[in-house]
């Protein structure tokens, strides 16, 4: 057997042992129909270990680091998002089988079932947070634009780290809680509406308050205005980043599109409260 088919062949066995374990991982926190899928899953790319390891010969550890992050991510973040992640990896073993059709009869088959996975994966999603996700994107992205910009007004108002951090927060979650009661009453009024009123108005107030808190922390930390200004504006950028980097994966989306747009528009709304905030100091004679 040439040696580069037979590297190709042992690091396929690697993968496949841990994506096996994974999937078994996954298996054990989904429900229903998506646990019967996982499953099915993970007893097919254990099958296709043995088909490797009967060409190798040799016993191959799993990737430990790679079925704990998995595992932690469909914990913390959702199953949906850790699957998504993990067809990226499939697609890769994918175009690896493909060199070892030729030289190797049942690579074809193996190369079917991992085509067949996508398809499967995405047929068996059905989370509840991944359903609510438009109620989470809209306490995101208002949390940011409102309160980016009402900060920065305040910065350049009040020149007080501690009450700017104390006016952002009170303001903050009586936002929170009146974006959590307008997305209530907006769900209860759609009469075919999917969603249940109550959990929508749960998860765009609590995406709201959790955006909030990152974004008023800083002024709780430093004395300097500015200091807590400039960390402010890089907290928004992580903030964005990550849930857009998030809403890409699972919703396809695109990332760098939808990136540059909502930092764009925040920040674009952060400037003119810079000026609206340093006019109010200078002709209302505000000092504090």
């Amino acid at each position: 057997m040439d040696e580069k088919i037979r590297e190709i062949l042992i690091e396929s066995q690697r993968s496949e042992l841990t994506e096996h374990l994974i999937y078994r991982n996954l298996a054990r926190i989904a429900e229903g129909k998506n646990r019967e899928v996982l499953e099915r899953i993970s007893n097919e790319e254990l099958s296709h270990h043995n088909v490797w390891k009967k060409y190798t010969g040799v016993d191959v550890k799993p990737n430990k680091f790679k079925i704990f992050f998995y595992t932690l991510i469909a914990r913390i973040f959702s199953l949906t998002f850790a699957i998504k992640m993990m067809e990226k990896g499939e697609t890769l073993a994918e175009n690896k089988y493909e060199q070892l059709v030729s030289e190797i009869p049942e690579a074809k088959s193996i190369l079917e079932d991992e085509e067949r996975h996508e398809s499967s994966l995405i047929e068996m999603i059905d989370e509840e947070k991944i359903n609510y996700i438009g109620s989470m994107v809209l306490g995101i992205n208002d949390a940011i634009v409102e309160l980016t910009g009402a900060i920065a007004g305040l910065t350049f108002a009040m020149q007080n780290t501690r009450l700017v951090g104390l006016s952002g927060l009170i303001m903050g979650i009586a936002a929170a809680l009146s974006m959590s009661a307008s997305e209530y009453l907006s769900q209860k009024s759609e009469s075919d509406g999917d969603k249940n009123p109550l959990k929508a108005s749960f998860y765009t107030g609590l995406a709201y308050a959790m955006t909030v808190v990152v974004l008023v922390f800083p002024y709780f930390i430093f004395s300097n205005y500015l200091y807590s200004l400039a960390l402010m504006f890089f907290d928004a950028v992580l903030v964005i980043l990550f849930f857009t980097f998030f809403l890409s994966v699972v919703k396809d989306a695109p990332f760098k599109k939808s990136f540059l747009e909502m930092v764009l528009i925040s920040f674009g709304v952060s400037f003119i409260s810079f000026g609206i905030g340093l006019l109010a100091r200078k002709f209302l004679n505000v000092d504090i």
